[in-house]
């Protein structure tokens, strides 16, 4: 079968999200909520629905609710939507509700990992879901896209199906799967989707839209950015960098290209096997191993890499990881190449990352027509988690941070997209007008982190070159914008609004950026922490903080100077909040023994504290399942990580954050006394618990009239 070619990697700008022309349809108008049954469409008085997305959450038309935003953005395009929310899943029936859509499905898990959403760390099911009413678990499947998919092709075969949602995008390619403890194919090939999209997915689902309403085929679709697709073969015409092996040898000769078949005597003639010289077929693809890749002056625009294998990386722990550093070092959506991975005999063909949102963009996708309320087929019931952000605004997205165990960066990049004041302001005026019982304050300005609000590479052409896992570690990138005063000046415009008394910060701070500007430190410290600020140090140890890619402690102590100075000056008393994580990979017995001596020489009790969670494509993950660092090179002889899997060890280092509590104690002696560290057993301020008491109260009672200990926290883990 003849190959064909594939589109070129454009270097030309992004097409604005609001150029398109609108859909026959926007005749409609605006939909007061998007329809969640046929009475509401006959309402409309809509015949069909032109795309139906179902979704894992219960339906908030809310920005800070993915259904929501998809759903209004196509609807801004002219299209009519429909919303299938948390259906039943034991038959075809309840993704019948709406009919067919004319376009397609647009499937998502939800705001959270379905797996995620209903296991702890410890594999243990979760008693609630935030994203339901009443708070009531059990109202999605685990794999919840694969299975809504599935029942969406029993429902109607012949109607694409389009995937997208974090669910999706972690798991675009083969992945590490914490809960069957094995690699599992991408999960396009599992839910039988036409397309998955990956990341903030605005650009992609309204290309993918107007294609499809133009008549174009899911077969046609192959090369949109912030997409993957299934192929039966590459297209002919790109060169191929094999990156399929970590043990290539110090000098490697030049590699006869597979593809060629010419033979010698004949290679200067013009005309193809028909004889036709005016027949124009793809050029025969080139294989550049990829030692050498940096050396042949490679066209990006027709060049992608070669990950290894499904079948290669789920029997070779090492090419795993060595997989999860290319993937990584390939998220700079401006000099990424296409990847693809085999799969059996099938390609997954993974397009270059979306080009970043611009500002008057972020704009328009917020100033969309959110009714910002859960559907009114709810009733009364409370939905958790839009009571936890319904007076929160989101003013940025993407992190820059990279930290290893947390999945934002893979999911929305590191470049960071800002909105403008004007936006933020005229969303703190619609909260003031539109939330029921709004009592002043504004939870929340931020986002997947607090403080990087407009802070971007100071070099347009650095930026579009570089390929740093993170601007921060291991130390903050001399070309970062670190001057807060944008979102200083936020901030004291959000609480000069008319009716607005307070607006608190609830996102995870990065304090190794806020002690750059001692200006914004004091702001948030006088006007914006309610007593307690939340930060997320994670450990004490510079050997596990390096596998995080998170500062020194010493970061941390110079912040809390910084916090405790300003608080004073303000007549305040108030608290950090640090949180931490046990079992991360690189941890081991006698770094979670010195973090939790740090914990009790500093006065710390944390209730809630944090195991690590190994969520898809995270390069933590990576190494826990590999033993490797993908941070280096990778390579069988480099350095391997220590990591902690079984679950009971699991909890030991669990318990060593939770030091004061006696249900602890036993166990804490006992693996002490393994570790041969009996000094940190007894009653003095330098050891960690104290001994056994045969008979008497047991040790660390509270009498009634006690108190708790010193910065007890209970709050919500902060995002970052």
């Amino acid at each position: 079968m003849t190959q064909k070619a594939a589109t070129p990697i454009s270097n030309a700008p992004a097409r604005h999200l609001f150029s398109y022309p609108k859909y026959w349809a926007e005749c409609y108008g605006t939909a007061p909520y998007l329809p969640m049954s046929r009475a509401e469409m006959d309402a409309l008085g809509w015949d069909s629905c032109d795309i139906i997305i179902v979704t894992g959450d219960a339906y908030v038309d809310h920005p800070s609710f993915g259904m929501a935003v998809i759903g209004r953005m196509l609807e801004s395009q002219g299209f009519r939507v429909g919303i299938i929310a948390q259906p039943a899943w034991d038959s075809a029936e309840p993704f019948k509700a709406l009919g067919a859509p004319n376009l397609f499905f647009g499937i998502a898990a939800g705001n959270m990992d379905s797996l995620i959403n209903r296991y702890t760390a410890d594999l243990r099911i979760r008693t609630d879901d935030a994203y339901t009413p009443h708070g009531e678990a059990g109202k999605r499947p685990d794999r919840s896209t694969i299975v809504y998919s599935q029942r969406c092709r029993e429902a109607y075969y012949d109607t694409p199906i389009v995937i997208g949602g974090i669910e999706a995008s972690l798991r675009r390619i083969a992945q590490y799967d914490y809960w069957s403890d094995k690699v599992r194919k991408s999960i396009l090939i599992d839910s039988n989707a036409d397309i998955l999209l990956y990341g903030n997915a605005e650009r992609a689902i309204v290309e993918v839209a107007h294609q499809i309403a133009a008549g174009h085929s899911m077969e046609e679709l192959r090369d949109i950015r912030g997409t993957a697709v299934l192929l039966d073969e590459v297209p002919a015409g790109w060169t191929e960098i094999d990156s399929t092996r970590i043990d290539w040898p110090s000098k490697i000769d030049a590699i006869p290209n597979p593809y060629e078949m010419k033979d010698p005597e004949t290679q200067s003639c013009a005309t193809n096997d028909a004889g036709n010289p005016d027949i124009d077929e793809p050029s025969p693809m080139r294989i550049i191993p990829m030692p050498l890749h940096r050396k042949n002056g490679l066209e990006r625009a027709t060049t992608y890499i070669r990950l290894p294998s499904f079948n290669k990386v789920r029997n070779d722990p090492a090419l795993y990881a060595h997989a999860s550093r290319v993937l990584h070092q390939e998220a700079n959506p401006h000099n990424a190449h296409v990847l693809v991975q085999k799969h059996d005999t099938k390609e997954i063909w993974v397009n270059t990352p979306p080009i970043p949102l611009e500002t008057d963009e972020m704009d328009g996708v917020f100033d969309l027509p959110y009714q910002r309320r859960p559907h009114p087929s709810y009733g009364d019931a409370k939905i958790p988690a839009y009571d936890m952000i319904k007076t929160s605004v989101n003013i940025m997205r993407g992190c820059f941070g990279g930290c290893t165990f947390c999945s934002i960066t893979e999911h929305e990049g590191r470049i960071i997209q800002s909105r403008s004041e004007e936006s933020i302001l005229k969303e703190i005026g619609q909260i003031r007008d539109q939330v029921p019982g709004f009592t002043g304050t504004i939870s929340d300005l931020g986002g997947p982190t607090a403080n990087m609000y407009r802070l971007n590479c100071k070099s347009e052409a650095i930026q579009k070159n570089c390929r740093r896992l993170s601007c921060v570690y291991p130390t903050i990138c001399q070309h970062l914008e670190t001057d807060h005063k944008h979102t200083t000046q936020l901030y004291r415009k959000a609480r000069a609004v008319p009716g607005i008394k307070r607006v608190a910060i609830a996102s995870g701070l990065r304090y190794d950026l806020a002690v750059r500007d001692p200006e914004y430190v004091e702001e948030l410290v006088s006007h914006h922490v309610g007593g307690y600020l939340k930060i997320a140090p994670e450990h004490s140890e510079e050997n596990t903080l390096s596998k995080m890619m998170k500062p020194s402690i010493s970061s941390y102590d110079e912040f809390k100077e910084m916090f405790d100075r300003f608080s004073k000056k303000a007549g305040k008393i108030q608290y950090l909040i640090p949180y931490f994580i046990a079992a991360h990979p690189g941890t081991d017995n006698n770094e979670m023994l010195n973090l939790g001596l740090w914990l009790k020489k500093n006065k710390f009790r944390p209730d809630q504290v944090q195991t690590f969670y190994p969520s898809p494509m995270a390069l933590a993950t990576a190494m826990y399942y590999s033993g490797k660092n993908p941070l280096k090179k990778v390579t069988y002889k480099s350095e391997k990580v220590s990591v902690v899997k079984q679950i009971e060890h699991r909890r030991v280092q669990k318990a060593f954050l939770r030091y004061h509590d006696e249900k602890n104690w036993p166990l804490l002696r006992l693996t002490l006394k393994e570790m041969g560290r009996e000094d940190m057993i007894g009653d003095a301020p330098h050891q960690l618990v104290p001994a056994d008491k045969p008979s008497g109260r047991p040790r660390g009672l509270k009498s009634r009239n006690g108190k708790p200990g010193a910065n007890r926290t209970a709050a919500r883990r902060p995002r970052r």
